[in-house]
């Protein structure tokens, strides 16, 4: 094995040489090509992370915001049935209301028609006593007398049994 000894140092020589070559205008865009890389890499995983922490945060609010539009939901639910009970409640009470006036009026009508009934009763009663009577007496006396004798008879008897007139 020969080796030539001039050949090792060119070659050495020459290495050194586009090592230094590379190194003053190769590694340098090389190196900072890799750095603005690197840098944009590094940016790109910031950005990412911060829109991971913004999507988070809207979620959060989006979680929040869903759980008071729930309760403003059921709160508003629970007022409606309130707000129903309450006009239930009013409408019973005013027609527990209209019926005690429909029932009021009824009772006046019918004492009004029984004291009328009454009056009119009280008035056959005369008309046919004073018939009755000037049959048994045969004798007429003027309307007025009639009236005023039979009138008194049935106050008598009126007065003599004041529970039955009802």
């Amino acid at each position: 094995m020969n080796v030539d000894i001039i050949q090792i140092i060119t070659h050495m020589i020459a290495f050194l040489i586009m090592l230094w070559v590379l190194r003053k205008f190769a590694w340098g865009p090389f190196l900072g090509i890799l750095e603005e890389r690197r840098a944009k890499i590094q940016s790109d995983f910031d950005t990412a992370a911060a829109k991971r922490r913004e999507a988070e945060e809207t979620a959060a609010r989006f979680t929040a915001q869903m759980k008071d539009i729930d309760n403003e939901k059921r709160l508003r639910i629970q007022e409606g049935a309130n707000e129903g009970r309450k006009l239930a409640e009013d409408i019973r009470e005013e027609a527990r209301t209209e019926a005690k006036k429909i029932i009021d009026k009824a009772r006046e009508d019918i004492q009004r028609d029984v004291a009328k009934a009454q009056v009119e009763l009280k008035e056959k009663i005369v008309n046919m006593t004073m018939t009755a009577t000037e049959r048994v007496i045969r004798q007429t006396l003027d309307q007025e007398g009639h009236r005023r004798l039979v009138s008194t008879f049935i106050d008598d008897l009126e007065k003599a049994n004041p529970g039955r007139n009802n």
